[in-house]
């Protein structure tokens, strides 16, 4: 059985206008927000980048961490990013885009195939 995990994450936008949000699927989450669909708050100011997130097994976890860190004032919440995450990359580039499949060599050329020789 896999085990389940909830995830308090921060968002960001390109002028570093931050959201702290829980979720249980953060791939999901992620790119809700990137569609506009992550609220009002993150739609008006395009919080649409990943800067932090961590990871909880216990969903009551989670709700405390992120109810904590949203009464934080905004320089704390500025230095946890930092401390995990200095250039505020977007953690979840490439998240929901097409990829592509490349096969390497020929068929029936893989390690533990071997024709008959006869």
């Amino acid at each position: 059985m896999v085990e389940r995990r909830y995830y308090v994450y921060i968002m960001a936008s390109k002028s570093r206008v931050i959201y702290v949000g829980v979720t249980g699927f953060l791939m999901a989450r992620v790119l809700r927000h990137r569609a506009g669909e992550g609220g009002a708050f993150t739609a008006k100011y395009r919080v649409h980048r990943l800067v932090y997130f961590h990871g909880f097994q216990n969903v009551g976890d989670a709700i405390a961490r992120e109810t904590e860190i949203k009464k934080w004032r905004r320089e704390k919440k500025v230095a946890l990013i930092h401390a995990e995450n200095p250039t505020w990359e977007d953690l979840a580039a490439g998240w929901g885009e097409a990829t592509e499949m490349r096969v390497s060599g020929k068929a029936g050329s893989s390690p533990g195939f071997r024709p008959d020789s006869e």
